[in-house]
């Protein structure tokens, strides 16, 4: 499913616009992406959590030469699904 495909899914089940979907989906991952920034998580209750972490720096290999490279840290958002998110994927 892409971003289209959801926005439509979104605005049949609740009975509104593609247009008032569209925002409220683009509200949403703006409003997601704005906390993790703050370094916060997001827990929706039976979906799951977003959160970030921070990845230590590592030696790594650049696969074509074989040079060892640094790679540096960073922060990286992650998800943990829900208990009914994973008993309804499962």
């Amino acid at each position: 499913m892409n971003k289209t495909e959801l926005i439509d899914a979104i605005a049949t089940s609740a009975d509104i616009t593609k247009i008032d979907a569209g925002k409220a989906l683009s509200g949403m991952v703006a409003a997601i992406s704005g906390v993790l920034a703050k370094g916060d998580s997001v827990t929706l209750i039976g979906f799951g959590t977003f959160s970030v972490t921070e990845r230590a720096a590592r030696t790594g290999r650049n696969p074509s030469t074989g040079k060892e490279i640094k790679i540096a840290a960073k922060k990286v958002a992650k998800f943990k699904p829900g208990k009914a998110l994973s008993d309804t994927v499962n």
